[in-house]
């Protein structure tokens, strides 16, 4: 009598990884209602935390705009610039910080059972769309007090939010493979969100770094390699409209450091995910 045996192995050759990716999609569901589930269970003021967390910023970014005499274009709101430059960088920050930690969160998962690992990293991608809504739900709100209406490139945010995720998505791929066997990474993801806040125009705008002469060409361009230059420049410009400038050249390199950084974070995650169950 002849016996079998069945090898799962992730990624292997003989499976078509992609048409596995919309096989699992229940498996992407259940992580990512999960993840929204336990967000914030167990915490003091609950959901509210996800219209606190962007309202804090939104304050603390406005004042130190204020405290430092940042430049506003044209009638624009304080409130409302960091507003419209706080909105994509929350995003950002939260879903590369939870991908970049997904496959440790998860390590019991990764070695019981085959699946495409990419589902993990973008489930909580998707997830932080939620906190994008309710954020844009204020930046609203605040237009509305201001009694400021946008005009029609306001129809384009959907093209600079898909930037933002192909951003936050590359960059997570990549920080999470590396993460499974490099810990080190847990304590770095921090430190790279609280200086890629420093060195994006949020509490600012790209504005005072283009024009200012006394900043050389070389610093303006390494300004524009950051990914999230162009992401939030776009947002500030669909959203204020003509107060806003978007500088042509900084952003299409800002597209294309977001697609390397997509391509590379696939590429690396593909080629090391086949080890995930054995190092973690």
């Amino acid at each position: 009598m002849s016996s079998y045996r069945i090898v799962l192995e992730p990624g292997s050759a003989n499976r078509h990884y992609w048409r596995d990716l919309w096989n699992y999609r229940g498996l992407f569901g259940f992580l990512a209602w999960r993840d929204i589930l336990v967000r914030y269970k167990q915490t003091a003021i609950g959901i509210a935390w996800s219209v606190l967390r962007p309202l804090l910023t939104l304050a603390v970014m406005a004042f130190i705009g204020w405290l430092f005499e940042s430049q506003i274009p044209g009638d624009v709101p304080r409130l409302l610039l960091v507003g419209a430059a706080t909105l994509p960088w929350t995003f950002f920050s939260t879903a590369f910080s939870e991908s970049s930690n997904s496959l440790i969160a998860n390590s019991n998962l990764l070695t019981k059972v085959y699946f495409p690992r990419l589902i993990v990293p973008a489930s909580t991608v998707i997830v932080c769309l939620i906190d994008f809504l309710i954020s844009f739900v204020i930046l609203l709100v605040l237009m509305a007090a201001y009694r400021f209406i946008p005009d029609i490139k306001i129809l384009l945010l959907p093209f600079f939010l898909l930037l933002a995720l192909v951003t936050a998505m590359g960059s997570g791929l990549l920080i999470a493979a590396l993460n499974v066997k490099y810990r080190d990474f847990r304590y770095i993801v921090p430190f790279i969100v609280q200086f890629g806040l420093y060195v994006s125009p949020v509490a600012f705008s790209s504005a005072n770094i283009y024009s200012n002469d006394r900043i050389p060409q070389a610093l303006k361009f390494i300004y524009a390699l950051n990914p999230m230059v162009g992401v939030i420049d776009g947002f500030r410009w669909c959203i204020l409209g003509g107060q806003t400038t978007l500088y042509m050249p900084g952003f299409l390199l800002s597209v294309g450091i977001s697609v390397l950084l997509l391509i590379a974070g696939i590429r690396y995650f593909r080629s090391t995910e086949r080890g995930f169950a054995d190092v973690i």
